[in-house]
């Protein structure tokens, strides 16, 4: 079990940027590059959260996959974290560490921001639904109103209103008809002159009758000259209410006409508009069905910081919270790089010390195998030279050695020569004269074969055959 623990604080050591060879050196300093190393795998693992909420909310997949997203995620943001301790090594210099850290915080700050926002947003996931549904409400209301006013469905309210008018003529059979008005107003000016010119007949009736009874007027019974006057006024009303009755019908003749009219009509008119009505309809609910798919599938990040945002704008409480907790996650990021640059700002210690020794060993035991690989390259050339000296030596002593051999002969005196046959051909007398080291025959016999290889090339044979381009 110690044996892996030590193992496991020996990868955690690495990962933080420490060498294993300075370690064994400097055990003292294995805690500290351990701690780093833990500090790093906390960042990947809220890393590898941050990339599958992300993952997940803004697509929606699988969370095993989104979770194989967010280990990818969180061995790039290892890998970065680590590369920025690695880059910072000790100096001394404040001014140095300065330029070194302030691209490097930078970097990890950007990189928490990035690593707290689906943090945060999962933290806040129950509010922020909340408020998406509300969002979406808002969008549905504002997208519907602006299908009202819509050009293609501007004349939609005018249409309803005329389909309602419509059947309200049909189902009072044309009686609610507006533009029976007039046609209304005579008939009821015709009622209005029959029953004034009735109820006059009527007290005409009457009185004739009390003159008859002798109960009013003169107050004599009988069929006096008071009773005949009465019973006249009488009859000369009675030709009125007859003449009233005759035009109260006729009005009541035209108003029903026009009121059947009305109606059929308006029943007529009533089947293209509905039908118009029905297509608009469609279009409208065609239009606002694809808005509402759209709108419940989009809660996405873009929306979930839009909900955040205005519930922080609304809760003083959330936004705090809100902005602490995306400061804790942002302070994991960018731990590392700020315990590496406060260290950097202290005395170097003995880590800092032997990995200095370390490297500068390195470079001189460089610097020496490099020299003696020039000394060695510059003895083979030397002894490539010495060796190319002695060819030449030996060379120019064998031509020596054959023209003392050629004097020698020459001074003996010439031996008997044999007979030669008839066809031997004569030998060249200048060849007799000519020393040994004389190159000119050879040089002669060199140009001879060169001028009859060349004749035998411009030669052209017999069978060749002429081709023209």
């Amino acid at each position: 079990m110690a044996a892996r623990h030590r193992r496991i604080g020996d990868g955690l050591a690495v990962l933080g940027g420490g060498r294993p060879d300075v370690l064994e050196a400097a055990p003292g300093a294995r805690p500290r590059f351990v701690a780093l190393g833990g500090v790093l795998l906390s960042t990947g693992g809220l890393a590898v959260l941050s990339a599958a909420f992300a993952v997940h909310m803004a697509l929606g997949v699988w969370w095993p996959f989104a979770l194989l997203v967010g280990l990818g995620w969180g061995l790039v943001i290892v890998n970065l974290d680590r590369m920025l301790l690695v880059g910072m090594a000790h100096d001394a210099s404040l001014k140095r560490n300065l330029v070194l850290a302030v691209p490097r915080v930078g970097l990890a700050l950007v990189l928490g921001i990035v690593i707290a926002t689906p943090l945060t947003l999962q933290v806040f996931a129950k509010e922020i639904d909340t408020e998406v549904v509300s969002m979406q409400a808002e969008a549905a209301d504002a997208y519907r109103s602006s299908l009202e006013s819509d050009a293609r469905f501007a004349g939609l309210p005018e249409l309803q209103e005329r389909i309602a008018t419509q059947e309200s003529i049909v189902a009072t059979g044309g009686q609610s008809d507006p533009g029976l008005v007039a046609v209304h107003g005579e008939a009821s000016a015709r009622q209005e002159a029959y029953d004034a010119a009735l109820a006059t007949q009527r007290e005409l009736e009457a009185k004739a009758q009390c003159e008859l009874d002798g109960t009013c007027g003169t107050g004599e019974a009988g069929t006096g000259t008071a009773y005949q006057q009465a019973r006249a006024a009488a009859d000369a009303q009675a030709a009125v209410v007859a003449s009233a009755a005759s035009s109260l019908d006729g009005a009541v003749a035209a108003a029903s006409a026009a009121e059947a009219r009305s109606a059929e009509q308006a029943a007529a008119a009533l089947v293209g508009d509905r039908a118009e009505l029905s297509r608009l309809t469609a279009d409208q609910d065609r239009l606002q069905a694809a808005f509402d798919a759209t709108n419940e599938g989009a809660g996405g990040i873009l929306m979930r910081l839009e909900a955040l945002d205005r519930l922080g704008d609304r809760n003083a409480t959330l936004a705090a919270a809100q902005f602490m907790l995306s400061l804790l996650f942002m302070s994991i990021e960018i731990l590392p790089v700020l315990m590496k640059l406060l260290l950097n700002f202290g005395p170097p210690s003995a880590y800092d010390r032997l990995a200095a020794l370390r490297d500068a060993g390195d470079v001189e035991i460089e610097e020496l195998q490099q020299g003696s690989r020039l000394s060695v390259a510059q003895a083979r050339e030397e002894l490539l030279v010495m060796a190319e000296r002695e060819r030449i030596e030996r060379q120019k002593e064998a031509v020596l050695a054959r023209r003392r051999t050629a004097v020698a002969a020459l001074a003996e005196p010439p031996a008997p020569v044999p007979e030669e046959p008839a066809d031997a051909e004569p030998e060249d007398p200048a060849a007799e004269a000519r020393h040994l080291w004389d190159t000119s025959p050879v040089l002669f016999k060199a140009r001879t074969a060169a001028a009859r290889t060349v004749r035998s090339v411009r030669r052209r044979p017999a069978n060749r055959v002429s081709t023209t381009v």
